[in-house]
Order: structure tokens, then sequence, then C-alpha cells
């Protein structure tokens, strides 16, 4: 009977994606537990503390696909944790050899190690849809290198940019979090065995051999201390997937703002019935840059949760954990909505060069006052050229005349710029600066970031050419 946005049959691909669900089931957060158990008890066949062939007994007989969830469910509402359940029936698979389960080990070791696993598999998720968003933001910088379109401050115009220099704004920040990726993956995908205080002392002497021979045979890390009650790595993962998550907000609100009515610069990929109303037969409303926007609101609000469970109390904490049992998947699933959105959303996206040059005309030239302002000041220093202009462009207002009109009316004026060079500087297209030399230098570093091999493990992810308008 499902009840949230996440698992509801309606909306559940609305707010996030079957590959990322599937990582976060009941499913496989048995399969990662018992991975984990089978791991130890094979590891600690290998050293000698327990039994070789009860280990291999254990390694052959544990089946998370036979676990009884419902059984499950009723020892973790007694308990209050999932593994001593699991551990139970584990024990009955194995026979005489389950007594050697769980040797050493406590609950959080077992969980923590698990959330472990399946962060690593969704972070490589993260990782190919990012590759696939920057290879498509620069598909959209390369071939808007010189669309001339309107740059709004305060939502107003302010000066001619390139829609190239907004996607290269925007393919700079999703480098950023590729990086980003590949920088915290050492810190977060560490393995956790550490008893029940954090000393390992039921293991005795042997308790780091073990704990960095489990590492080893996961694929994780080692710590170099405890972290059961240090829990920053997991903090980091949801802070990271915050960050990433409101970049592709700022995105999306850019896009759903350039789809105004009176904008219509730029556009989501249509599909019939896509972003339609129920009463108003015109309307193509935003509808995958309200999901990302959505989207990267809950996650925002869950990293502030696992912020509150970084503040665990003394060696095993009372509830912040628990908290990460709500956080960390949601953010995950929906962290993959958001970014599923934007990558297709990004590779359809429809730019209208046209509306943007029309626009760019709306205010008969005053866009490119400062052109003028700046252009007269090497003539009579900056604060003359700006009351100048500055009254020139009020006029123009008053009259709904072109800012030409004005200037060319004023001696004072073209007493140092005579009409031709006032026509070049209110033309928007000579007024870029350096917007497409910043295009080619974002482009150049993505393009060697592509040709050098990546220390990530994550799968690549294609891109698709944006749709031309």
């Amino acid at each position: 009977m499902p009840s949230t946005v996440y698992d509801s049959a309606i909306t559940r691909d609305a707010f996030g994606t079957p590959e990322m669900r599937r990582i976060f089931s009941d499913e496989a957060a048995v399969t990662h537990a018992v991975a984990v158990e089978v791991a130890l008890a094979r590891v600690q066949g290998r050293l000698g503390l327990v039994p070789a062939e009860a280990a291999r007994r254990i390694e052959v007989s544990a089946d998370a696909a036979a676990i009884d969830l419902d059984e499950l469910r009723r020892e973790n509402d007694l308990v209050g944790y999932p593994i001593i359940g699991l551990v139970h029936q584990l024990a009955r698979q194995c026979g005489d050899a389950g007594r050697y389960l769980h040797w050493g080990a406590t609950t959080q070791d077992i969980m923590d190690t698990a959330s472990v696993l399946q962060i690593r598999a969704a972070l490589d998720i993260v990782a190919a849809d990012l590759k696939r968003i920057e290879e498509t933001l620069a598909a959209l910088a390369r071939k808007h290198r010189l669309t001339v379109m309107a740059a709004r401050t305060h939502l107003q115009h302010a000066l001619p940019t390139t829609f190239g220099h907004k996607a290269a704004v925007w393919l700079s920040i999703v480098r950023r979090h590729r990086q980003r990726l590949d920088e915290l993956r050492p810190r977060v995908l560490v393995v956790q065995l550490s008893g029940a205080a954090g000393t390992l002392a039921s293991l005795g002497t042997r308790g780091l051999e073990v704990q960095e021979a489990l590492a080893a045979e996961l694929g994780l890390a080692a710590p170099a201390i405890t972290w059961h009650a240090a829990r920053d790595g997991f903090a980091e993962a949801v802070g990271f997937l915050a960050l990433v998550t409101a970049s592709l907000a700022k995105i999306a609100t850019d896009v759903a703002l350039l789809m105004q009515t009176e904008v219509a610069e730029a556009f989501e990929p249509f599909a019939p019935g896509r972003g339609s109303s129920s009463t108003m037969p015109q309307k193509r409303n935003p509808i995958s840059c309200e999901l990302i926007i959505a989207a990267a609101k809950a996650v925002r609000q869950h990293a502030g949760l696992m912020l509150d469970a970084v503040v665990a109390d003394h060696e095993r904490a009372t509830g912040p954990w628990q908290l990460e049992w709500i956080a960390l998947p949601e953010s995950f699933i929906a962290a993959a909505s958001a970014l599923r959105q934007a990558a297709g959303m990004l590779s359809g996206l429809v730019v209208d060069a046209g509306r943007m040059r029309r626009n760019l005309e709306l205010t008969g030239g005053l866009i490119v006052a400062e052109a003028v302002m700046m252009a007269l000041a090497e003539h009579i220093g900056r604060g003359a050229a700006h009351d100048l202009v500055y009254a020139a462009c009020r006029a123009a207002a008053d009259s709904s005349n072109p800012l030409i009109t004005e200037l060319l009316r004023r001696p004072e004026v073209t007493a140092h710029l005579d009409e031709r060079r006032l026509r070049e500087l209110v033309e928007p297209g000579n007024y870029l600066g350096a917007a497409p030399a910043m295009v080619d230098r974002v482009l150049g570093r993505q393009d060697a970031a592509a040709q050098a091999p990546s220390s990530s493990a994550s799968p690549g992810g294609g891109g698709c050419s944006p749709g031309a308008g």
C-alpha cells in the first residue's frame, strides 16, 4: 500500500527512477547486508578466526532471496533494528555454521557497510547522469556561442550576452560537481567494522586485520579509526546531492523563466500533452523544470536532517542515526528524478534565436547604453558620459524613441561619436565583451577533461545533441 510520492504507482517515476528505487529497496538492503555478513565470515575463515568449513557453509547457504521480510519486520518492530532478525534467519539457513555468523560485529557495522554499498551503486548512477548532462550542455554552448540574447539582472534587461555563455555557465557548474563526486568517494566509500563501542575488542588483537580484509573483500577503503559515531561522510554525500540538485534547480528556473509567454526564448522539448492544462488548451507548462525544483527542495531539507544525524552522542547515538534511514534513500531517489528530468529537458531544449533577437530590441537600444557611455567616456570622462547617456535613455523611454534617435539629437554626444560609430555601439552583437572567449575557455577545458583518463569508477553516459530553435 504505497503512501508517498517515492513509492506511489502514480507519482514514483516523476519523483524518482526505477534504477535508484531498486538500489534502496528492501530487497537490495537485505542483499547488501547478507553480502556483508558473508564477506565477514569469509575473511574470518581465511584468517582462522572462525572454522574455515563454517565460513564455507555460510558462503554457500546464506540466501538473501530466502529472507522472510514479514518475519524480519516483526522482529525489527520488537528489537528496533533489522540485523538481529536477519542474523536469526541466516543462522537457520546455515545450520551449525550459523553460530559463527556476525562474529565480533555489531548491528551498525552491518547496516552502515550495507549502506555504503548502496551509496556506491547510487553514486555511479549520479556520475553517469552528470556526464550526460555535461556533454549536452557542451553541445548547447558550442552551438549557441554567438546566439545573442539579453542578460537579465533583477529580472530586467541588463546587457547583451549569448545563450552559449549561459549554457557554458551551467556547464561549469556541472563539471565542478563531477570533480566533487570524484573527491568525496574516498571519504564516503569506507567499510564499517568497529564492534560494540568502536574498539573492536571482540576480535582481540586481530580486529584491524579483519577490518582491512573485509574492506578489501568488498572493494571499500579501510578507515583510520571508527566512524560509526562520526557521520560526516554520509552527511557529505547528501550535502553533495543537495548542491547538485540546487544547481539543476537554478538551470530549471532559468529555463522556466525563458518559457514565459512574454519571453518565449527557450522551451522544454515538446510532446503531445506534455505540460498541458485541464482547462486551458493553449498551455505548455515547464513540467520538467517544476519537478526538478521540487526535488531539489526535498533534497535540501534532507541535507538538514543528515546534519542533525552528525550530532551523535558519545559512542552510539540515541536517535540521530535513524534520521539517516529516512533522509539517505529519499535524497538519492529525489536526486535521481532531478537528474533524469534535467538530462531529458536539456537534451531536447528548443532555443528560439529569432525571439531572443526580437526581445533584445524591446527597449529600442537601451540595453547597450553602457556601450555608448564607455565609448563617450574616453572623450569626456565617465561621470559626464554617464549623465549624458542617462538623460538620453530617459528621453528615449518617455518618448518611445530608439536610443540612437535621442543620441543623435545631442551635439554633446555627436561632437565625439558620429552616426556610424553610434550605430555600431547600439548593435547588441558588438557588445559581448569576453563572452565568446569564456565559452571557448570552458569548452576547451571540458574537451581536455574528456580526453584525460578518468579516476572515477563511474560508468559513462552518452550526451544528446540539443534541439534547434
